[in-house]
């Protein structure tokens, strides 16, 4: 007995010596006291949403006091049941860890107290020695006697890695549920409160399992420390999670505009933009933007249904999978992504009739009938063999407004929308393709494409100033353009419905996108002229070679410059410039950075004559009246609208551009790759659905509202050579109460014919509306 006493005291006296050596060796407590952790740069809509996070740690600070108490409860049941009560160690959970370990024959149970995951956290590695458990243990009893025990969880709460590039619970809510801390359920901050033992094991993205077993023990200890009752429970145990599998994946798909935000941001503050907590207020906003978003996917997603299904997507190698569990398959469809509501699904039984497949976190689906009629080509033994549908084949489904599964796939086609205000040219809505995650390539910003009959109104508006009026009168019959004025090779234009209709006005061309007519009004004003022209409304002229084919669109624009040039006939003739960043704030919301455009009305942003643009607003209301674009005007019941069709030559490039004073929007569908899309595929019929549907939400519950005349117009009376009505037009009255924008220097008065360029000349265009 007494040997073992004195065995005893000497443990005690050498551990007392240890102390005395290793404490005054501690690390000091700065890093806790002074806690600056990294916060990513986060991307925020104009309305308060949260679109974008970069960084390589996700992390929320979160005050103690505003911590929800059902998730404190949930991680003291999980990790520290006694943390208010013990000194940095618990010595009773030490003795039933011990003890549970004894009699269970092996390490089954840990003691670590919060504390002491603190210390390891801020100070330790994770290596288990003796050496790192006595620091730790050293560090805990410091760190319970410089801080209170609050303000120990809050940097617990707020530093502890939870998987998925998430450090503390509030990030970690967003990246598993996209939603704030606030607003999780018991069974949510349960699932939470098991990830700090092992986030990889306990992941419920990569490990749904393993990841409920361990929320089911939490719900059993919260329910044992009368945290909850019963039938809180039997509730939350019961409850079906809805977990993220994308943590980009933020509730608003804002991906393009996100990826701009940041490159402005970085280009200014460098490397510290992802770690100092800056936040970004763009100038979106939530409804615009997810109007934007379901128009395109629909428009091409329709587009692409129009011209069939083109089979199996790949083979996935079925031989190992002897059964239809979830786990094998999961891995299986691992590497394929889902776009969002195009889900990935492997095949696993199929015949004419019916087809089983495995859709991805959704289980077995079957299919027949209606839901495989898009597919039906496919699914025989005429099929060819590398897209037929058999087991193993990659496909895609979505589940319709009726709950129903139908076959689909991914579109091959891309896209791009772009909205803005025409008065200050706040972006309201971007989507640069069909899917973010497939291609980051920024369709509205950086795809250069022929903007086909989109392009005529700024030829119209040059003609305009020139002296021309929406009554005056051409031939819409065929030409044939000599080799000598395309410095190339003859030319012979078509209208693209190959009908003519013979003397006919401005007006109606344009509303018509009469080909021929375009085509002689360059002429008569000069490609050159034409080309300085244009330069008013943001195009580069060097990307529009001063040729016949300018008057069809043979050029080169973005849909972010069509956006700009659009604007100035909307906002009456004022230059302005797209933006998407309002402020920078820095992570105690001061502003570092702040955005506060021109706006439409400063007379120094004019680039042309109010009354130009009100005579092309007037001409190009009529394009949505009753020309290729009346389909607008039909839909949504509302004239104030105006805008141009554009398609080019083959139906490669498929534009709509319009507006109403209130919101500039444009449209583009085309391949990558160019190619056509289709004999019968129009701007009005692939592009224009996109920009009707966008409309229809930006504009509901806008008054309708028309641009004033301006003064400096003299009302003329003529007659329409087609139909001979009576027609009421305007033109610039010789007496003006202010200047007119200066006719550009370089501009000739009369038509001149291209110099001769060996290989210069855009290839011809023979195809536009």
């Amino acid at each position: 007995m007494l040997f073992l006493l004195g065995l005893g005291l000497i443990g005690i006296a050498l551990i007392g010596i240890v102390v005395i050596l290793a404490y005054p060796q501690l690390p000091s407590l700065d890093a806790l006291t002074n806690y600056q952790p990294k916060v990513p740069l986060r991307i925020y809509t104009s309305d308060g949403y949260l679109i974008g996070e970069f960084g390589e740690e996700r992390r929320n600070l979160v005050s103690i006091n505003n911590f929800p108490q059902t998730m404190k409860h949930a991680i003291l049941a999980a990790e520290d049941e006694r943390f208010y009560q013990h000194p940095g160690i618990d010595t009773i959970g030490v003795l039933r860890a011990a003890y549970s370990n004894f009699v269970g024959g092996g390490k089954r149970q840990g003691a670590s107290t919060i504390t002491m995951q603190v210390a390891r956290n801020f100070f330790l590695s994770s290596e288990k020695t003796l050496t790192r458990k006595v620091y730790e243990a050293l560090l805990a009893f410091k760190i319970e006697h410089s801080l209170s025990k609050d303000q120990i969880l809050e940097l617990y709460v707020n530093q502890i890695y939870l998987g998925q590039r998430a450090y503390g619970f509030a990030a970690a809510s967003q990246s598993y549920f996209g939603k704030p801390l606030n607003d999780l359920t018991i069974a949510e901050s349960a699932m939470l409160a098991g990830l700090p033992k092992a986030p990889s094991a306990f992941n419920p993205v990569a490990n749904p399992k393993r990841a409920k077993l361990r929320q089911n023990y939490v719900l059993h200890r919260m329910h044992e420390l009368k945290f909850i009752t019963d039938d809180q429970f039997k509730t939350a145990s019961a409850e079906l999670l809805h977990v993220k599998h994308d943590p980009n994946d933020f509730g608003i798909h804002a991906d393009y505009i996100s990826e701009m935000a940041r490159q402005i941001v970085v280009d200014r503050f460098s490397d510290a933009a992802y770690s100092t907590g800056l936040q970004v207020i763009t100038t979106i906003t939530k409804a615009d933007q997810e109007a934007a978003y379901a128009a395109l996917r629909e428009g091409v997603l329709d587009y692409d249904r129009r011209h069939g299904y083109r089979g199996a997507e790949a083979y996935l190698d079925m031989q190992d999978i002897n059964s239809e569990q979830d786990e094998a398959l999961e891995e299986l469809l691992s590497d394929i992504d889902d776009a969002d509501n195009l889900k990935a699904a492997v095949v696993l039984d199929v015949s004419t009739s019916r087809l089983r497949a495995y859709v991805r976190g959704e289980g077995i689906v079957t299919l027949s009938g209606d839901s495989l009629k898009f597919a039906s080509r496919m699914l025989d033994d005429k099929a060819p063999a590398n897209k037929r549908l058999r087991r193993g084949a990659v496909i895609r489904l979505v589940n319709d407004s009726k709950h129903q599964w139908q076959i689909s796939q991914m579109p091959e086609v891309e896209s791009a929308f772009v909205a803005a205000s025409p008065v200050d040219g706040a972006i309201r809505a971007l989507v640069g393709g069909f899917d973010f995650n497939r291609n980051k390539f920024n369709h509205v910003t950086q795809a250069w494409r022929q903007p086909g009959s989109s392009f005529k109104p700024f030829i119209y508006s040059a003609a305009i100033e020139k002296g021309y009026t929406p009554a005056s009168v051409f031939p819409d019959e065929p030409i044939v353009i000599p080799a000598a004025e395309t410095g190339s090779q003859a030319w012979e234009p078509k209208n693209y419905d190959g009908k003519y209709d013979g003397p006919i006005t401005l007006r109606t061309a344009l509303a018509k996108s009469k080909n021929m007519v375009s085509v002689r009004l360059l002429r008569a004003i000069g490609p050159g002229y034409a080309q300085a022209y244009i330069t008013r409304f943001g195009f580069d002229a060097d990307k529009h070679p001063p040729y016949l084919t300018l008057a069809l669109g043979a050029g080169s624009v973005t849909p972010w410059q069509q956006l700009a040039a659009y604007s100035i006939f909307a906002n009456g003739g004022y230059k302005i410039q797209p933006y998407i960043v309002r402020q920078i704030l820095d992570d105690k919301g001061k502003v570092l950075a702040q955005f506060d455009p021109p706006v439409a009305g400063d007379e120094s942003l004019r680039v042309i004559d109010e009354r130009n643009a009100y005579i092309m607003d007037s001409m190009m209301h009529d394009v949505t009246r009753r020309g290729t674009a009346a389909r607008a005007a039909q839909v949504l019941k509302r004239y104030d609208i105006a805008g141009k069709t554009g398609t080019t030559n083959d139906s490669v490039d498929a534009w709509f551009c319009g507006y109403h004073p209130t919101v500039v929007a444009v449209t583009w569908i085309g391949f990558d790759q160019p190619k056509s899309l289709g004999d019968r595929e129009t701007g009005g019929g692939a592009a224009l659905p996109m920009w009707i549907s966008f409309m229809e939400k930006a504009l509901k519950g806008v008054p309708e509202s028309y641009m004033g005349m301006p003064e400096g117009l003299t009302p003329i009376a003529a007659t329409d050579p087609v139909n001979q009505s009576p027609l009421h037009e305007f033109i610039y009255s010789e007496q003006l109460p202010h200047a007119s924008v200066e006719t550009p220097r370089s501009a000739p008065p009369q038509e001149q014919a291209p110099a001769p360029v060996r290989d210069a000349t855009p290839k011809p265009v023979t195809k536009q509306n």
